[in-house]
């Protein structure tokens, strides 16, 4: 059982969300044209996954946090501020080229959701699941781009949320917690911006 929760948490981790997630969003709001849908994706692919998890990687390979997942709330800080700065200059990208509009609203809500998270984290003092509040967002967003049948992500968002509690990175408050800011301020958050720019 214990193996089956390490690969969700490990497939399903917040950085194969967020790697994936831009591109499809790009492949609808570009018309489904390979070269737009690659330009644009991979600019918030490259600037709010890869980067942010070369700054984590790194940093546990030195010892400065427990692992890749980041379990110890303390050790959060670095990696999330990483995130915030790679993703904000990827953010000031897309809006000096004229990015559509989905890929906007989804690198705002990401941008809002770490700022969320950095408050819940450091101001309330509470290990919050990154994981599952990344897997809720994800599935928002994307029921919202190609419709209902993108809820069916929900049952793989619920595994690695239930693989958090099972390896007992986070208690069942933190992983709901997760799933509710996700589905909040990361899907709500898209679907109000985007609202907003149309």
């Amino acid at each position: 059982m214990l193996r089956f929760a390490r690969f969700a948490t490990e497939v399903l981790a917040p950085w194969v969300w967020v790697l994936t997630l831009p591109l499809a969003v790009a492949w609808a709001a570009t018309g489904h044209r390979p070269l737009p849908t690659l330009g644009w994706g991979l600019l918030i692919s490259v600037t709010g996954s890869l980067i942010p998890m070369a700054v984590i990687v790194r940093g546990a390979r030195r010892g400065r946090w427990d692992g890749h997942h980041v379990t110890n709330r303390a050790g959060r800080r670095v990696p999330l501020l990483a995130a915030g700065v790679s993703l904000g200059l990827g953010f000031a990208v897309l809006l000096a080229g004229g990015a559509p509009a989905p890929l906007v609203a989804l690198a705002a809500s990401m941008l809002a959701s770490l700022l969320v998270a950095v408050a819940i984290t450091f101001g309330a003092k509470f290990k919050i699941s990154l994981h599952a509040a990344v897997a809720s967002a994800a599935v928002v967003v994307l029921a919202l781009t190609y419709g209902p049948w993108a809820l069916l992500l929900a049952l793989p968002a619920a595994w690695v949320a239930w693989s958090r509690v099972a390896l007992r990175d986070h208690t069942t408050p933190e992983v709901l917690a997760g799933l509710l800011m996700g589905v909040v301020v990361g899907g709500g958050g898209y679907w109000a911006l985007l609202t907003a720019l149309r």
